[in-house]
């Protein structure tokens, strides 16, 4: 919701100036003073739109959907039906899931200002969630042509990747790397990159056609042993096994096996078949090439996010539970609508690297496991395992 006028750009602007406190509490992460911040901003300097602008992004990012759109009702008293105060409004109306009032609004603001290129943007985006891509990808050019914008090709390559265009969505992601103007933007568009080359790894399919286990290891680079829903699902000892195949196929050999949360039988007969002392988390060494166990993820456990991020920061060894919660996927999320300076979220570090099977309502969603399947994705190069140490020679 910028202009070109980038403040890492031109800091000495007064208006750059003004928004220099509210923008610093943003990129802390202290919403309510940065909202508070800009809001005596505008109360003091109403015509500045690049303020209306970022506190709208503001609320929008926090999901406060009419909060957001209370404030773009505030810049059409001020700016009138100009092509901005339409802009902020039809995006308004894009995070209500308005899609076709937002079409409305945006096709006036084009009538009021074609040369606006956040207004195309935001048509491109609105264009993508009614299932129009062609109107959405054209608007994006044109959107890109007046104001370059690394989020306008991040929105691009997400177009692309949906319809299942992957080697286009990579070009488009690296011109977003490259276009990036904050170290944030840059993180995540080449975050998109690795994605996109995950879901590759399924041509040619789209994103939409694979499995839930699949989009999984797509969006995070975690294997799953048992992709394939039905009843019958995998009980423990099956997932057990079918990791020690994959661990036997892949040629990983783990100096212990440090399992988190209860003693499940099933870790005695792992460590046992690994030739690998079990330990609790006391004992763990994270250059030993551990394997950390647990029977699913403990988010709330201190010790938890101790060992898998110490795995992960390592680059040694390896992360296994037996069940993960479906709903926590990180999923393809929508792309972010407008260009803004705000860090993206990055991926959690401190997760599992493989799971046996997805949970949905506390029940196990599969049918069987899949060895094979799971090898190949191990051995993907874009895969969470790349370049880790999984020897304990």
């Amino acid at each position: 919701m910028r202009t070109t006028a980038s403040y890492e750009l031109f800091p000495d602007a007064p208006s750059e100036r003004a928004m220099a406190r509210a923008r610093y509490l943003a990129r802390e992460g202290r919403v309510a003073e940065a909202e508070a911040a800009y809001r005596e901003v505008l109360a003091a300097h109403p015509d500045l739109k690049p303020c209306w602008a970022e506190c709208f992004e503001l609320l929008r990012r926090e999901g406060r959907k009419h909060d957001a759109l209370r404030l773009a009702e505030g810049a059409r008293a001020q700016f009138g039906d100009s092509a901005f105060a339409l802009a902020l409004k039809g995006a308004a109306l894009i995070e209500l899931e308005r899609y076709r009032d937002a079409l409305g609004t945006l096709e006036q603001a084009v009538e009021a200002d074609p040369d606006l290129g956040v207004v195309w943007h935001e048509l491109g985006y609105t264009a993508f969630r009614l299932g129009d891509r062609t109107r959405a990808l054209l608007a994006l050019d044109r959107a890109f042509a007046l104001e370059p914008h690394t989020e306008t090709l991040r929105l691009r390559g997400r177009i692309l990747r949906d319809a299942g265009r992957y080697q286009a969505a990579e070009v488009a992601y690296e011109g977003a790397a490259q276009a990036a103007e904050h170290q944030e933007q840059r993180a995540a568009a080449e975050r998109e990159i690795v994605v996109t080359r995950r879901y590759a790894f399924y041509a040619p399919r789209r994103p939409d056609d694979l499995t839930v286990a699949e989009r999984w290891f797509a969006e995070t680079g975690t294997v799953v042993l048992a992709p394939d829903e039905g009843a019958d699902a995998p009980d423990d000892a099956t997932l057990a096994t079918a990791f020690l195949d994959l661990t036997r196929d892949s040629g990983w050999r783990f100096g212990q096996v440090v399992a988190l949360g209860p003693a499940l039988p099933v870790w005695h007969t792992m460590a046992g078949t690994l030739g690998a002392p079990l330990v609790t988390r006391t004992g763990f060494d994270p250059r030993s090439c551990p394997l950390v166990v647990a029977q699913r993820p403990q988010p709330a456990d201190a010790g938890w996010a101790t060992l898998t991020a110490a795995v992960s920061e390592h680059a040694c060894g390896l992360v296994f539970v037996l069940e993960h919660p479906a709903e926590m996927a990180a999923e393809s999320s929508p792309p972010s609508p407008s260009p803004s300076p705000s860090p993206s979220p990055p991926l959690p570090r401190d997760g599992a690297d493989v799971i046996g099977v997805l949970t949905d309502g506390g029940g196990r969603r599969a049918r069987r496991t899949n060895v094979a399947h799971a090898l190949s994705e191990a051995q993907h190069p874009a895969g969470r395992l790349a370049g880790r140490r999984l020897t304990s020679d």
